[in-house]
């Protein structure tokens, strides 16, 4: 029988990362490392101290492997530059375990072509968090007993165009041997469109696979729905969440690195302004392709809470923003991510007509690929009668 390891939180990952980095490899058993030995232990790297620095040694390696897509290594423009930098930054390269910190950053940062300082503002932080986000994968990957990057994709009998006759649902994963998840529903894949196109799917946002970024509709005080609640915001979050053997929550993901993000602007407690985005990772949600889960802050709490306010004009703004967003994240984190899900913002318990979600996102979408039409997007409902008011909305003038 397969033993559970606890993994540690990402946060805390983070920052024995970032005092990692500015001590060095050699410098490692005079750091913080608590976490850093939970994943390592839950790894099947180490087993105590006798091994634990060789084991989380290999732990930083194999995460940064798998930052270059599970291939070696290499200070060249073949690798991605995202595991250059990180190789860089923790001397992970060979001949280069006991460089001063200094010149590891300003190698990490001559990858991006910036300063060092520039880069220990901006891309370092991003460095690090991935690479926390990596270590992670490769510690629960070894604990389940997973394949990295492996997909149970099952060909689409074929993508809906926009102006296609009327919508089918999607067929369950494999037919009647299809994985199920603990709810016991079949898991539904729904891949994205080709670039620059739309597809409309009947499935729930949370079953979505092979696509990089999930789109969740929240409150603009960024707190996500309880996990019990039949929301887009509830079932991503529970979908995302860390699991031990039990099934008990051991990283509310979503909800942590919401509040992370909170804290660091300033916002813990206020609102944000109606149309901001936010990333996080997408947790337990990367085992099915998912890359980011980006939280659109569209309603705003009405009266005593119980009640949201949602604006038509706000959802061309969360569209636009998310999209400048993932060309951001692409771009700085070095994530090669071309597709997007959209669920109905707005039609749950904020209250607008489907007619006028659709009709306001489809507008927006289409903006957005005529001015870059390399990504492609998914629109996705439970509801088949949802899905044909999707449709109409694309064939109406």
């Amino acid at each position: 029988m397969r033993i559970m390891h606890p993994l540690p939180p990402h946060e805390i990952l983070v920052a024995e990362l970032r005092e990692l980095r500015r001590r060095g490899l050699p410098g490692l058993r005079h750091c913080t490392r608590d976490a850093l030995r939970q994943a390592a232990i839950a790894a099947g790297l180490c087993t105590g101290p006798d091994d634990e620095q060789t084991g989380i040694e290999e732990l930083l390696s194999a995460a940064v492997r798998r930052l270059a897509g599970g291939r070696p290594v290499r200070d060249d423009e073949s690798c991605d530059p995202l595991a250059r930098a990180a190789a860089h930054s923790f001397g992970i390269f060979a001949a280069r375990r006991g460089v001063p910190g200094t010149d590891r950053r300003k190698a990490a940062a001559g990858v991006y072509g910036v300063t060092t300082e520039r880069f220990r503002k901006s891309q370092e932080r991003d460095v690090i968090a991935e690479l926390a986000a990596a270590v992670l994968a490769v510690a629960r990957e070894a604990s389940t007993g997973e394949t990295a990057g492996r997909r149970d994709v099952v060909r689409d009998p074929g993508p809906l165009a926009p102006t296609a006759p009327p919508v089918h649902a999607a067929p369950p994963a494999g037919g009647p041997a299809a994985r199920r998840p603990p709810g016991g529903r079949a898991a539904t894949v729904a891949p994205a469109a080709p670039a620059g196109r739309i597809t409309v799917r009947v499935c729930p946002i949370e079953e979505v696979r092979d696509v990089d970024i999930l789109v969740s509709s929240e409150n603009t005080y960024l707190e996500m729905s309880k996990t019990f609640r039949p929301t887009v915001s509830g079932a991503l979050r529970r979908a995302a969440a860390l699991r031990d053997a039990a099934g008990e929550i051991v990283d509310d993901v979503l909800s942590r690195e919401l509040n992370v993000w909170q804290r660091t602007h300033g916002r813990s407690g206020r609102p944000v302004r109606p149309g901001t985005v936010v990333a996080t990772s997408s947790g337990a949600l990367a085992a099915q392709g998912v890359r980011r889960v980006h939280h659109a802050a569209i309603a705003t709490p009405v009266g005593d809470g119980d009640r949201y306010h949602v604006s038509p004009a706000v959802l061309g703004e969360a569209v636009r923003t998310s999209f400048e967003l993932a060309r951001h994240e692409s771009e700085f984190l070095s994530l090669p991510m071309s597709s997007i899900c959209f669920p109905l913002l707005g039609s749950g318990r904020g209250g607008l007509p489907v007619e006028t979600v659709a009709r306001r996102l489809l507008d927006a979408i289409r903006e957005e690929l005529r001015r870059d039409p390399s990504w492609s997007v998914l629109l996705v409902t439970p509801e088949e009668s949802h899905a044909r008011l999707l449709m109409a909305a694309s064939s109406a003038p």
